[in-house]
């Protein structure tokens, strides 16, 4: 891409950074990993970020194959971006970014910083990524001010879904700032339920396997 920088190095971490490196964009890839947006919406969830700095970073992502546009379901003049194969590998990777990121988040991060309830999918997403997955058929709904997610734990398995569980074995409700903060371990979900800004309802050993899974009892 003209005027694009470059490491000019022979390595697959700087060719990837040549990607994705540049200020903004992986923060773009992540509202894609919660799932297509439009234009707006991007735009709307990271403040900071400027309407032409923004158009110059999805060009720049479709150029290298890593978002696409596509149509909006019931919209025909409605545009919305989306990851394509390629960008949704970078799932996995950010994720344990994500997960070692949530060590330096402190109470300045809280107090200023932003946060939406969406973020909390991959927040859970994060927290369970790469962990022993509990030998049972359940799954644990999450309320997170204005969202609802859930994991579907099965066969060894777990998924994250947006929407409510059928049957779930516990639902979690908080707001968002209370949920990031847990996951950083700037709380425990004890502080919290103490607190009122937490609440858990559920069998206790449902519970119990689901902030063990979490990584939410220590080491």
């Amino acid at each position: 891409m003209k005027g694009k920088r470059h490491y000019g190095q022979f390595c697959g971490l700087a060719a990837g950074l040549d990607v994705v490196g540049e200020r903004w964009a992986l923060l773009i890839v992540r509202e894609l990993l919660i799932g297509p947006a439009r234009f707006n919406e991007i735009l709307g969830n990271l403040p900071g970020l400027g309407p032409n700095l923004l158009s110059d970073r999805l060009r720049a992502l479709t150029e290298r194959g890593v978002i696409e546009s596509a149509a909006v379901p019931g919209d025909g003049r409605g545009k919305q971006y989306r990851l394509t194969a390629r960008g949704e590998e970078l799932r996995e990777p950010l994720l344990s970014l994500a997960r070692w990121g949530m060590g330096f988040l402190g109470e300045a991060d809280a107090a200023g910083g932003t946060v939406r309830a969406a973020w909390g999918i991959l927040a859970v997403q994060a927290m369970i990524h790469g962990r022993p997955v509990p030998d049972v058929a359940e799954a644990y709904e999450f309320r997170v001010d204005g969202e609802t997610f859930h994991i579907e734990v099965a066969d060894g398995r777990a998924v994250t879904r947006r929407g409510p569980a059928q049957e779930p074995a516990l639902v979690v409700t908080t707001d968002a700032h209370t949920f990031v903060s847990i996951g950083a371990e700037m709380h425990t979900p004890f502080e919290a339920l103490l607190s009122g800004r937490l609440r858990i309802e559920g069998e206790p050993e449902a519970v119990r396997r689901c902030v063990d899974f979490m990584g939410l009892l220590g080491p």
